[in-house]
């Protein structure tokens, strides 16, 4: 049963949420929520630089304090820059999102009359002992689901589930000159990620990047960041395969943003990219077998363009669950080619092309 927020509305929210894109995404619509319930609340967003690269102009949000991460000893002094940032600030509510300790520390060092968090079964890195009210103990969920388990609790509704994820004016110029260049409909793909466990093969990629060229009259697109396990890939797969393909790996995250938006249709693993298509609008083929595409899959969209190798065999019955499987091997080019082909009759030639 939902608690609801007892008293005036708060003036003042943080939402704490530091790192990975995917999980920037899906913060927004808690956001768009807070806003439309209460629209004169100022809400501040703790969070580190990449993220924030992604939501920095985003219109439910009235301030970011970026954190800034670093390794070893002068980790101490992100945290003091942080509260310096900080200091003098009194919060009438903090969304404490991110169940890692570091988190956890950002919230305790956060002045604020309510710091909601997950429930103690749920929390990680005893992240609960920095919370002083928790949502309600409801198992596992899509992950989108347990954001909006908080805006339940204070007695909101998340719908509808609105994104917004912007395009600046000089973007669209770039992007539109991209695009013009191209001879084809775009198809956006991401190779590798940071997490080699979630990783594809290459010689599935070089594959699917022959067929979505030959047979759907597509130009393939590789996007990604700029780690070396991805970079490292992309060049594999660029030398296996046969197909015409443009490079646009990077550290460029507005770019990739608009790249994502311009494409007919994106191919992705369980990554940042991913949710941002989803985010976007723009068809996505989810590749899944590390992770488990009832929690982290696309949310409410594009749901029957996921290739499960989650799944020990096909159509079993698992639970949504925290939990990681060792299944990318049993992604066969078959099973996603198959997915490309529903995802161009179902969705392709519906997209706008309007940039």
């Amino acid at each position: 049963m939902s608690a609801g927020w007892q008293g005036p509305p708060p003036r003042e929210i943080c939402i704490v949420m530091l790192s990975a894109i995917g999980d920037a995404v899906q913060v927004l619509p808690v956001a768009h929520a807070l806003k439309r319930a209460w629209p004169d609340c100022r809400i501040t967003w703790v969070i580190q630089p990449v993220p924030h690269l992604l939501v920095k102009d985003h219109p439910a949000i009235d301030e970011f304090v970026v954190f800034q991460r670093r390794k070893g000893f002068k980790a101490i002094a992100g945290f003091l820059e942080l509260r310096s940032a900080l200091a003098g600030r009194h919060f009438d509510l903090l969304l404490g999102l991110q169940v890692y300790f570091k988190a956890g520390l950002i919230t305790a060092m956060t002045s604020a009359r309510v710091k909601l968090g997950f429930d103690r079964l749920r929390a990680r890195d005893a992240q609960w002992l920095f919370t002083n009210r928790k949502i309600p103990a409801s198992g596992q969920h899509h992950v989108q689901d347990q954001y909006f388990e908080f805006v339940r609790d204070l007695g909101i509704d998340p719908e509808p589930v609105v994104y917004d994820i912007r395009v600046s004016g000089s973007e669209r110029e770039a992007q539109r000159d991209f695009f013009a260049a191209l001879d084809r409909p775009a198809c956006a793909v991401v190779v590798g990620t940071s997490k080699p466990e979630k990783n594809w093969t290459v010689e599935g990629y070089a594959r699917v990047l022959e067929h979505v060229e030959s047979e759907h009259g597509m130009r393939p697109i590789l996007i990604g960041g700029p780690s070396s396990i991805e970079r490292d890939l992309a060049d594999r797969v660029l030398a296996a395969t046969q197909a015409t393909v443009i490079d646009a790996l990077g550290d460029d995250l507005r770019k990739l943003v608009w790249i994502v938006e311009g494409s007919a249709l994106v191919i992705s693993p369980d990554t940042g990219p991913l949710h941002i298509a989803r985010a976007l609008e723009t068809p996505v083929v989810g590749l899944y077998g590390y992770t488990n595409p009832k929690r982290s899959g696309p949310y409410q969209k594009f749901q029957d363009l996921v290739v499960d190798g989650y799944a020990a065999y096909p159509g079993e019955d698992y639970p949504i669950e925290h939990a990681y499987r060792d299944g990318m091997e049993r992604i066969t080019v078959d099973r996603v080619l198959e997915k490309v082909s529903l995802a161009v009759e179902r969705y392709v030639g519906k997209k706008s092309n309007d940039l």
